[in-house]
């Protein structure tokens, strides 16, 4: 089963690198947001750093919840969907498959991204780091949670507007938690217990969500 993993990811990354730059939206609206905030605010960098954790993090999910219609879009619309629908690769696994390849896309690059963001809003070393680490773990959920959604919209004509709606509620916590562990490194607290819970929410995460995201896509598909 994994040279089938690897395949889809393969086939899923080269396709976005073939849409010229598309996949760049949402880092461009990361960058933006981070960009523009000190701008807008116009506070002393202490209130920045205080505010940092919260205002990447928000932009992290906006970033992420604009590129998640496309994740089963295209190939539905060609009815290549169809075609993992009855491959012999379960479908779970190519659904986990896809989400990792969207993740690179997004969500590694976000991270990567993540000292920049903690240089433009003064965030210290420390504090850094965490939100790195935050990235690191928190970015995967996002993705697996937000594929539920595009999922059960992926039949709709404008159904990228339904999945913030269908899935925020879900991403509460993974934001509580990220933002306090950055909140914490800056106060010079530890930050394991928070790190730890965004793990179990990434294994919670890992382990439902490609079955959830399989029944939904037999549903939009078979209806």
């Amino acid at each position: 089963m994994w040279p089938s993993l690897w395949a889809v990811i393969q086939r899923d990354v080269k396709l976005v690198s073939r849409q010229g730059g598309e996949w760049l939206n949402p880092l461009s609206f990361f960058l933006m947001v981070i960009t523009l905030f000190p701008l807008a605010i116009n506070s002393t960098p202490t209130k920045l750093a205080a505010m940092a954790g919260g205002v990447v993090w928000i932009a992290a999910l906006l970033a992420v919840l604009l590129s998640m219609d496309s994740l089963f879009r295209q190939d539905y619309d060609d009815g290549s969907l169809e075609q993992l629908l009855v491959s012999p690769a379960p479908l779970s696994l190519v659904v986990l498959a896809k989400v990792i390849a969207h993740w690179l896309q997004t969500g590694a690059c976000l991270t990567v991204l993540s000292p920049v963001a903690a240089l433009l809003l003064h965030l210290p070393n420390d504090a850094a780091v965490a939100l790195f680490i935050t990235l690191l773990i928190g970015t995967p959920t996002l993705s697996l949670v937000s594929a539920i959604g595009a999922a059960l919209t992926v039949s709709l004509k404008r159904g990228g507007v339904l999945i913030p709606l269908l899935t925020l509620p879900l991403h509460i916590p993974v934001l509580i938690f990220a933002t306090a562990a950055v909140q914490a490194a800056l106060n010079g607290l530890p930050i394991g217990g928070y790190l730890a819970l965004l793990g179990a929410f990434l294994a919670l995460a890992l382990t439902l969500s490609p079955l959830a995201v399989a029944a939904a896509l037999r549903l939009a598909v078979g209806g």
